[in-house]
C-alpha cells in the first residue's frame, strides 16, 4: 500500500448539508487534536468537545464546548444538544473509552441526524482488554507475546517481563522486571494486571482503516524512534510486508472495523508481533498523513456515505516526523492572546 503521495486523493470528508459541521471529541489528546487540524486544513467547520474544559483542541476548533466524561448518563444527551445548536451531522470520536457509550446511544445520535460509523461493541472490548486481546490472537495464531494474568500462568511466560494493566492506555502502570518472584508479587498484589515476555526488536506502530465490509484499506507502519508518556515524537515511516501481514491478521482476529492504531515489535530475523490494538486514531496520526494517507477524510467519507464504496489508501514509506511543543493562550475570558513567537516572525 505505498506509493508517492497519492494522486487519487479521497474526497475531503464527503457530502454535506450546507453548513454542517463535524463534532470531534477527545479534544484535549494528541488524536483529537490531529484530527481536528486536519478537517480544519481541509475547510470543514469543526466543533472540538472534550471533558476538559482547557482542552487545546477546543481552541483550535471553530467552536469548542465542554462535555461530561463517557461514564456519566448524561453523555449521549451533551452531545445531541451540542449537534443540535451548531449544526451538525457527523461525529468523530478519538476516545476509545467512549465507544461503548456511543454505540449503546448510537439509535439516538442517528434520531438527532448524527451520523456515526461505530465497531462492533465486542471488538473495541476485546482491544481494550490485554487479556482478552491476548487469547484472540493466541487462537487466531497471530504472533503475540506470551501473556498471562495468573501467577500460575507464569509457566508458560518466559523472561523477561513487562507487567502492566489490562486495561490502559500510554505507558502508565507499566513495569520492567526481570525477577519471577516481582511478577509473582505484583499479579497477587493487583488482579488488575498481566504480564508478558518483554520483547526485543525494534518497535512499529501502524495507523490502519478498515471498511465497514472489513476490508483493509490501508496499514501505514512507522518506527517508534523516540516516545515521550507513550506518545511517539519521533518515527519514520517505512513498508515491510511482514508487519502488514501481522496487522491484517490482528485486525481480522478482533473484527475491527474503522481507524486503528496497532503496535508491535520487528525482530532481528524481520518477524513481526503484535503487541496491541488502541481501537482510534493514533496519536502519531500527523505523520500518516503527512506520508499521504489521508485516514480522517476517509473515515469522515464512510460516515457520511456508508453505502460509497471505498478506496485504498496509499502512503510514501521514508517520511520522517519530529515532534515539538506548540503554545496556543487565552485570556481569562478566554479571548486569544497573540503567541510571542509569532509575533517575532519566529517560525512556529
Amino acid at each position: 500500500m505505498t506509493s508517492t503521495l497519492d494522486a487519487r486523493p479521497y474526497a475531503a470528508g464527503g457530502p454535506a448539508a450546507p453548513g454542517a459541521a463535524v463534532l470531534v471529541t477527545g479534544a484535549g489528546g494528541p488524536a483529537g487534536v490531529a484530527v481536528i487540524r486536519r478537517l480544519t486544513a481541509l475547510g470543514h467547520r469543526v466543533v472540538a468537545a472534550d471533558a476538559d474544559p482547557r482542552a487545546t483542541g477546543c481552541l483550535l476548533a471553530d467552536v469548542g464546548v465542554m462535555v461530561p466524561r463517557a461514564d456519566h448518563p448524561h453523555f449521549i444527551d451533551a452531545l445531541i444538544g451540542v449537534a443540535t445548536v451548531h449544526g451538525v451531522d457527523a461525529l468523530v470520536p478519538t476516545v476509545a473509552e467512549e465507544l461503548p457509550a456511543l454505540t449503546a446511544g448510537a439509535d439516538r445520535l442517528a434520531a438527532a441526524g448524527i451520523a456515526t460509523w461505530l465497531s462492533d461493541p465486542v471488538s473495541v472490548e476485546i482491544c481494550c482488554d490485554k487479556s482478552a486481546f491476548a487469547r484472540s490472537m493466541r487462537l487466531a495464531g497471530v504472533p503475540h507475546p506470551a501473556t498471562t494474568d495468573n501467577p500460575a500462568g507464569l509457566v508458560e511466560v518466559p523472561g523477561p517481563w513487562i507487567v502492566k494493566p489490562r486495561a490502559g492506555r500510554g505507558s502508565r502502570g507499566l513495569q520492567l522486571l526481570d525477577r519471577r518472584s516481582a511478577v509473582v508479587e505484583a499479579l497477587r498484589t493487583d488482579g488488575s494486571l498481566i504480564a508478558q515476555t518483554r520483547l526485543a526488536g525494534r518497535e512499529f506502530t501502524a495507523d490502519a482503516l478498515v471498511a465497514r465490509t472489513g476490508d483493509l484499506l490501508t496499514v501505514v507502519p512507522r518506527w517508534r524512534e523516540e516516545t515521550k508518556a507513550g506518545i511517539s515524537v519521533k518515527g519514520t515511516t517505512f513498508d515491510s510486508i511482514a508487519v502488514t501481514d501481522v496487522v491484517a491478521g490482528a485486525l481480522e482476529a478482533v473484527g475491527l472495523t474503522g481507524p486503528a492504531n496497532v503496535q508491535g515489535f520487528v525482530a532481528a530475523d524481520g518477524t513481526a508481533t503484535v503487541v496491541e490494538i488502541n481501537p482510534r486514531f493514533s496519536g502519531g496520526l500527523p505523520l500518516t498523513l503527512a506520508a499521504g494517507a489521508d485516514v480522517v477524510s476517509a473515515y469522515l467519507t464512510g460516515i457520511r456515505e456508508p453505502e460509497r464504496q471505498p478506496q485504498q489508501l496509499w502512503f510514501t514509506p521514508g517520511v520522517s516526523m519530529r515532534r515539538y511543543f506548540a503554545e496556543v493562550f487565552t485570556a481569562e475570558d478566554g479571548s486569544p492572546v497573540a503567541d510571542p513567537s509569532a509575533a517575532l516572525g519566529v517560525r512556529a
